[in-house]
């Protein structure tokens, strides 16, 4: 597996994650899973919208590196663009379920930056 692939893999697995967090409470109602996550808070509340977000990020990632992909374009920046959308995508999770809100915010863009070069990459 190329490193593009391992991190296209990290971040499809990172919603999993986030959900497992928001699910871990006793008392998580397997029935009506909707509901019970739509009346969470604190940082299981959160991990419910870091759970969404990650599965926006992966629908871009999967976009870009497919462009990269169709265009043949193999080089070290390209993988490098992808280890750091990994990094910032788990550092972005992890500030979601602290409240950390600001930051979040700005980690978040470093993410999408990634997004932007790896298209230009395949220009």
């Amino acid at each position: 597996m190329t490193t593009t692939e391992t991190c296209l893999l990290i971040v499809a697995l990172l919603p999993f994650v986030w959900t497992v967090c928001a699910k871990s409470k006793k008392g998580y109602d397997n029935g009506m899973p909707r509901n019970y996550l739509a009346k969470l808070e604190g940082w299981r509340g959160r991990s419910v919208g870091a759970h969404q977000n990650a599965w926006e990020a992966l629908a871009l990632f999967t976009a870009a590196l497919a462009v990269v992909w169709h265009k043949g374009v193999n080089t070290p920046h390209v993988d490098q663009l992808a280890i750091a959308f990994v990094a910032i995508r788990v550092v972005h999770g992890l500030l979601y379920l602290l409240g950390w809100a600001p930051l979040r915010s700005l980690v978040w863009f470093g993410g999408m930056i990634c997004i932007v070069l790896l298209f230009v990459a395949s220009a």
